[in-house]
């Protein structure tokens, strides 16, 4: 069943006027279901986790599109992962509703320093779902900007439905280790990394350590199909996404 990224993808591909072609990416065909040439497709490993909390994407308007986004892999492991194009003059009334669902706590994640003091936050109070806290609690709902740094600046300036909810500045000890775009910077963190970190701030340590996991698959999967090289199955980066998801069953 497709999830909120790839629905949005399709979308945004309907109303394009020409085909959209990555820069420095492979030209072949590509698997629907993760964006990758056949050969080399993963949709077998899709590792989905039960999560109490969720992630909101605000994707830049061909992010959606781009076969490097990690968004995509965030859609795959967090069920309950929303999707929406931004745009500075309209807002879909789909996300409002979100936003003012009463199950959900919104964050907006994004440096403390861009944002009045009064609303930075450092850390979530997770829900507990066998009623432990008289059933208040409402679950963490994830507000991330996926886009360049430089867009995701601009977004969170002119969405102002967003000025009421705390800012979750995070506070990573970690560089990135994200290999298929170049931000110039290791304290700048693809999409499925900040989920991950947000994810472990919730208490998801199983879903943070699966989004860790994966986000290494998909890096082996990409670079192997650009350079036309076979995926190692056994390689590392599988090994430790089966660690992850045996550990998890395990647990269960």
């Amino acid at each position: 069943m497709p999830h909120a990224v790839s629905l949005l993808r399709a979308a945004r591909l309907a109303r394009s006027a020409k085909p959209f072609l990555a820069r420095g990416g492979f030209k072949r065909e590509r698997c629907a279901g993760c964006r990758l040439v056949p050969s080399h497709c993963m949709c077998a490993v899709r590792p989905p986790v039960a999560t109490r909390a969720g992630v909101c994407l605000l994707m830049a308007d061909i992010e959606p599109l781009k076969p490097t986004n990690t968004g995509w892999l965030v859609a795959d492991v967090v069920a309950d992962t929303f999707a929406f194009g931004w745009a500075r003059t309209e807002t879909d009334p789909a996300l409002l509703a979100l936003l003012n669902d009463p199950q959900w706590q919104p964050y907006v994640v994004f440096p403390g320093q861009y944002a009045a003091p009064e609303r930075v936050v450092l850390g979530v109070v997770p829900s507990s779902p066998d009623g432990a806290d008289g059933g208040a609690a409402k679950r963490p709902l994830f507000i991330l900007f996926d886009a360049t740094w430089g867009e995701a600046r601009k977004m969170f300036r002119r969405s102002p439905y967003l000025d009421g909810l705390p800012v979750l500045s995070l506070q990573p000890e970690q560089i990135t280790q994200y290999k298929l775009r170049n931000s110039g910077r290791d304290d700048h963190f693809c999409t499925s990394e900040v989920a991950a970190m947000c994810m472990d701030l919730a208490g998801e340590h199983a879903a943070q350590q699966t989004l860790d996991a994966y986000l290494g698959v998909f890096t082996h999967h990409y670079l192997c199909a650009k350079n036309q090289q076979p995926v190692a199955w056994d390689g590392a980066a599988h090994q430790r996404l089966r660690e992850v998801v045996a550990l998890r069953n395990q647990e269960a």
